[in-house]
């Protein structure tokens, strides 16, 4: 690792108090993502050298929300963010289980990969987010879709009891206004650590309008 790179997860795991297990486990995230990131499209290339901030510490951050719960629905799973870090930060606690779904097979088997690995809390779902029957504490996402249409892959894990909690960027205002035409939502935005432009969304219920 680079010393640009090492500075950065020593900030990171200054921040969160992450164990040297777990930032063993990122660290072997993040050698695996540059590996795979080399032959398919799963982040942005640019994006690599701020892993630590801009992929890790924003999933992360999903922890200090919801410090309690134990299961975690990520749709879109994508490379793993959010919800190969909080497989990677569960890993250990009793109970705990991340579902990592996606519909595309080349992101699962990636996904796949980097839990055996690891032996992660998680399972992979390659399928589509809105069909499964999963109960889980708490469902995410992150850069997945819109907020009127993410909250419609999100709605019957919310009706299941589920606690919505959505990483989006700096539009996430605009986008909540324009869900609300579809949704009847209760809905809290808050700053994200990661970067002060994002935000994070937390949906506690949510129907559509009739």
């Amino acid at each position: 690792m680079d010393s640009q790179l090492a500075e950065a997860a020593a900030a990171f795991q200054a921040r969160t108090g992450a164990t040297p297990d777990q930032m063993a486990d990122l660290e072997a995230f993040r050698e695996e993502l540059v590996a795979a990131n080399a032959v398919m499209n799963l982040v942005g290339p640019d994006s690599l050298p701020d892993f630590w901030n801009r992929h890790v510490y924003d999933s992360a951050q999903l922890l200090d929300h919801e410090p309690e719960a134990l299961t975690w629905a990520d749709l879109g799973a994508g490379a793993g963010f959010p919800g190969l870090v909080l497989a990677i930060l569960l890993k250990g606690r009793p109970g705990a289980h991340v579902w990592l779904i996606d519909s595309l097979g080349k992101r699962c088997r990636f996904l796949e990969i980097v839990v055996a690995n690891l032996d992660l809390p998680a399972t992979v779902i390659n399928g589509r987010a809105e069909t499964q029957s999963l109960s889980v504490d708490v469902v995410t996402a992150r850069a997945l879709a819109p907020l009127e249409t993410l909250l419609g892959y999100a709605q019957p894990y919310i009706k299941r009891g589920a606690k919505g909690l959505f990483l989006k960027g700096e539009k996430a205002e605009v986008e909540l206004a324009a869900a609300r035409q579809t949704w009847r939502v209760d809905a809290a935005l808050s700053v994200s650590r990661s970067d002060p432009r994002g935000r994070l969304v937390e949906v506690r219920s949510l129907r559509r309008v009739p």
